[in-house]
């Protein structure tokens, strides 16, 4: 998700200021995605120069330098295009994990530690997950969140044990 179509989707449900928008976002997203103020300024400048929102003076400042942004309606048809448009990407993600073991594979013994030491990482993170999530509150938002980081951290575990497999398999020929 981009930061652009998460604040879109704030501004349909009522017009905001930045700092409404930051907090909510963070909210909406469980804590999962925090961004900076800087980050909503300079995409809210961008969805105005796209015409994508309306930005006046908020009325109920005093000081005048707070602005309200509202969506336009070609901001909606770019949320609702976003909202309809598949999320799944068969290219897998750049992440951290992924490149060390690429980068080491060919030293299947190297490769093999990385393994190890990071099955122990994701075991020991997901036992903590799940401690918290039966400490959470019955909040729609909150379980769906931590479903999440459960179910991709037992594919990172699962997509582990085939990595130790193929890696056992290559050193030993």
């Amino acid at each position: 998700m981009a930061v652009r179509e998460g604040l879109l989707a704030l501004l349909v449900e009522q017009p905001r200021h930045g700092y409404d928008l930051r907090s909510r976002f963070e909210a909406k997203t469980a804590d999962l995605w925090r961004i900076n103020s800087g980050q909503v300024y300079t995409t809210l400048d961008r969805l105005e120069r796209d015409g994508l929102v309306d930005a006046t003076d908020d009325p109920d400042d005093d000081s005048g330098r707070r602005r309200l942004y509202r969506v336009t309606d070609a901001g909606r048809q770019e949320l609702r295009q976003w909202l309809d448009a598949a999320s799944w990407s068969a290219e897998p993600h750049r992440d951290e994990l992924l490149m060390k073991v690429l980068l080491v594979a060919d030293r299947p013994a190297e490769a093999l530690a990385i393994v190890t030491d990071h099955r122990r990482a994701l075991l020991a993170q997901l036992q903590s997950v799940r401690r918290q999530q039966r400490r959470l509150p019955d909040d729609l938002r909150s379980q769906l969140a931590a479903d999440a980081v459960v179910a991709r951290l037992e594919s990172d575990l699962h997509w582990l044990d085939r990595c130790e497999q193929r890696l056992t398999k290559h050193g030993s020929t």
